[in-house]
């Protein structure tokens, strides 16, 4: 079906913010760390459950579907890194080249999974929401999109840990496309005019890049129909990664309903990069972010539709984690002088 060996070797994506110290191949060496298995664990969250069995009834489960294409697997199979929770949601301990790799052994291997990029924001929304917290628990991976929950992995004990945000993380993956041929698709956009803008401005930065197709979806709840036609339509356009943005939480509890009854091996959520790659909304310079401030730059971009996110979540989120900090530093008992 696709004969094309999608995966190339390192990781070469001509982004300054993306180089780093890599991290040791996580395992028994990560005490206390979680690991979550490769296997996708469907999540069943209430109207997702029920729009994955009208779309495609007749369709079996995702899963299982390793090389039954009778195209031959170049790489080994995906291998899902350990995590940590943080606030209850595992925090996988990667990186960019990492997360890179892990999508190009799920594509060559036809293993269907979905990755939430999550910050501050859907954790603490994951506490409230239990069909969030069901799609962000039944990813494949987690990764921590803010800085501050890359501090929080740092004060647990994991010195290593790094962010993986969501727009670079797009960035890489595009560049890497355009050289090996991945088609991918994308799903979101305010409108179709910025979705249209978006795939022009990510073609001229990514020559040889494959977008297979696109939707921009209303601003609500999708009908019967309308979610037939948007799996038909990703299924016919043969692309082999989905870019979801359509913001948290929809996107996570689409990628959820959505796994079990789409080809693509890869849905990934992305919130905000949309926006950012299509230029219709600027991103917080290097240096804020690295400081954890982004949150203040986009809050002064969009005050009258981000302050009741920052000024609620952000807070209690400070809270929240210090307390789990300190149990978790009670039961470690106090180092040996």
């Amino acid at each position: 079906m696709h004969p094309r060996p999608w995966a190339e070797p390192g990781l070469d994506v001509g982004h300054e913010t993306l180089v780093g110290a890599a991290l040791p191949r996580a395992g028994a060496e990560e005490t206390g760390c979680r690991a979550q298995g490769g296997r996708h664990r469907r999540a069943e969250v209430g109207w997702n459950s029920a729009i994955a069995r009208m779309v495609r009834p007749d369709r079996a489960p995702a899963g299982g579907r390793s090389g039954d294409n009778g195209r031959a697997v170049n790489l080994p199979p995906p291998q899902t890194p350990a995590s940590v929770p943080v606030l209850d949601v595992p925090l996988a301990l990667t990186n960019y080249g990492r997360v890179l790799d892990w999508i190009d052994a799920s594509v060559d291997h036809d293993q269907p999974g979905y990755v939430c990029c999550s910050a501050v924001h859907t954790v603490m929304l994951a506490r409230e929401d239990p069909q969030l917290r069901a799609a962000v628990l039944g990813a494949s991976l987690v990764v921590p999109d803010g800085q501050p929950l890359v501090w929080a992995l740092h004060a647990l004990g994991h010195p290593r840990a790094t962010r993986v945000y969501g727009p670079d993380l797009m960035a890489a993956h595009c560049a890497r496309a355009a050289r090996t041929g991945m088609p991918i698709y994308l799903y979101g956009g305010s409108s179709d005019a910025a979705l249209a803008q978006l795939r022009r401005r990510l073609t001229e930065r990514h020559p040889g890049l494959t977008i297979a197709g696109g939707h921009s979806p209303p601003h609500r709840e999708l009908t019967e129909s309308e979610a037939a036609r948007v799996a038909a339509d990703i299924d016919g356009s043969g692309a082999r990664v989905v870019w979801v943005g359509i913001g948290v939480p929809k996107q996570e509890k689409w990628m959820a309903a959505m796994r079990p009854v789409l080809e693509a091996p890869v849905l990934i959520g992305v919130g905000a990069a949309f926006n950012f790659h299509a230029g219709l909304v600027a991103q917080a310079p290097a240096t804020l972010q690295r400081a954890g401030l982004e949150w203040a730059y986009r809050l002064s971009r969009e005050p009258r539709r981000l302050w009741r996110r920052y000024f609620n979540y952000n807070p209690r989120f400070v809270a929240a984690f210090a307390r789990q900090w300190a149990r978790e530093r009670g039961r470690s008992g106090p180092r040996a002088g």
